[in-house]
């Protein structure tokens, strides 16, 4: 009898964020990551309807990495009635547990700010998911090794494979009736100064690929003498230097790049502050995975010992108050929340203020206005005028480019019965599918979001 298997593409198709993939067969349902949607309101809107699925039904998640865009749904899973396992490596879900902690407390501090300042549609606002949920959704995780094939029924095993972007992350190999699904995850960069190299698939009967930057090459920006010039720049006309960053590898990254300038003499012994709880617990991740990156202990150390880490919103006004020339790290990346926004609310309206963009802004967030040049942010409520210099590094993207990508799927031996290209904006997707068809002529789709397709194994 000939066997199918379903695929349903949840999220990350036709867009970049909101990573959910069903795969349905007549022994298990698995779920390959479950992130929310960012960015556009309409794609936000999504976030609080109910999966048009049966999601008692699905048995496991399998979680490619941490990240909020493919662990971020977990909560609301479990609501519409999940109560299988959520598998990763070790370190994924250590990350998974920040960023669900970190986006439960968000939600709720948001929900009860709109409903106290009355700056909301809703009556009352209510918060995506709260702390206890997240707590909920945190008892079901397992960790699983990375380069071991686990078996999940008697013809299906699954294997999780390093690939850099962040700490944890994977591709995931998923064996159905000796079919091979490859699911690429996010895929990281070679020579990477945190991470080693991604690992790179050598079969794959049904593959499933990022593409975010498969239209772009990352400039060869040397990021080193870039961060120099405008920290000397900041310094010199006495002002401050905001960077919203992601708090996951990115604030890591920044953090060994600037002692290292200063370890070289490059910049003075500018104070730095890392305002960024998350960040700050996912430094205690890099402490406990050593193996997992390529920092010693030792630098890991003087690193951490270099900055000042900012422990309550009380040291957070502090900071703004201090006069002095500094460089302050926060959260979001994107500009979406966290407490990047109290400094950009207050600094953003001054001339000394150099706000640095350091990775991928997509479509809708406050990063992504900024990076194409608005005269004005809205904050809470509010609108403030942008007279900071708004500057960008992107070849400090945790993401593979159009290269990197293309030697990630080198090693394949066999040709893919399909190739669907997900995790990318329109541009992005049909850019990279007609290099992969040029290339290699490969069958390559681009699915639309909620779209099913059944393939034979």
């Amino acid at each position: 009898m000939e066997k199918f298997v379903k695929i349903n593409f949840l999220g990350a198709a036709g867009v970049v964020t909101g990573s959910k993939f069903l795969i349905e067969t007549s022994e298990k349902n698995i779920l390959i990551d479950c992130g929310m949607f960012q960015g556009l309101k309409e794609l936000r809107l999504l976030n609080w309807e109910d999966l048009p699925i049966d999601v008692p039904s699905i048995d496991v998640v399998l979680l490619t990495h941490g990240h909020l865009d493919h662990v971020g749904y977990l909560p609301r899973l479990l609501k519409q009635g999940f109560k299988g396992k959520v598998i990763g490596t070790a370190p994924t879900l250590a990350i998974a547990e920040i960023i669900l902690k970190d986006s439960a407390k968000i939600h709720e501090e948001e929900a009860k700010k709109a409903n106290e300042e009355n700056y909301t549609k809703h009556n009352p606002a209510l918060s995506f998911y709260t702390i206890k949920d997240a707590e909920n959704t945190i008892k079901q995780f397992e960790g699983e090794n990375e380069d071991q094939w686990i078996q999940l029924s008697e013809h299906i095993a699954f294997r999780f494979q390093y690939n850099g972007h962040i700490i944890g992350a994977t591709f995931i190999e998923l064996d159905i009736n000796g079919k091979r699904f490859v699911f690429s995850g996010d895929i990281g960069r070679r020579n990477d100064y945190l991470l080693n190299d991604p690992k790179r698939p050598e079969w794959a009967d049904f593959l499933f690929m990022e593409s975010t930057y498969g239209n772009k090459l990352h400039p060869e920006d040397n990021v080193e003498e870039v961060l120099t010039e405008i920290v000397l720049d900041t310094i010199h006309k006495k002002g401050n230097l905001i960077i919203p960053s992601f708090a996951v590898e990115r604030l890591q990254t920044l953090m060994f790049i600037i002692w290292r300038l200063y370890q070289k003499n490059k910049i003075p012994n500018i104070p730095i502050f890392i305002d960024s709880p998350m960040g700050n617990n996912v430094l205690d991740v890099f402490k406990r995975f050593p193996k997992w990156h390529k920092l010693s202990t030792e630098d890991y150390n003087a690193m951490c010992n270099h900055v000042n880490i900012i422990q309550s919103y009380k040291e957070t006004w502090e900071t703004i108050d201090d006069k002095r020339s500094k460089i302050i790290i926060a959260g979001s990346g994107m500009v979406t929340g966290g407490r990047v926004l109290t400094y950009l609310q207050q600094l953003i309206d001054e001339p000394m203020t150099t706000v640095l963009l350091v990775g991928y802004q997509a479509e809708g967030t406050r990063g992504r206005q900024l990076l194409e040049g608005t005269h004005e942010i809205k904050f809470f409520g509010k609108y403030y005028p942008v007279k900071a210099n708004i500057k960008s590094i992107e070849s400090l993207s945790a993401h593979a480019d159009q290269q990197d990508l293309l030697d990630w799927v080198s090693h394949i031996k066999n040709v893919p019965e399909k190739v669907y290209l997900i995790h990318g904006e329109p541009i992005a997707l049909d850019a990279f599918r007609v290099k992969l068809k040029d290339k290699y002529h490969w069958d390559v789709t681009i699915p639309k979001l909620t779209d099913v397709c059944k393939v034979l194994v």
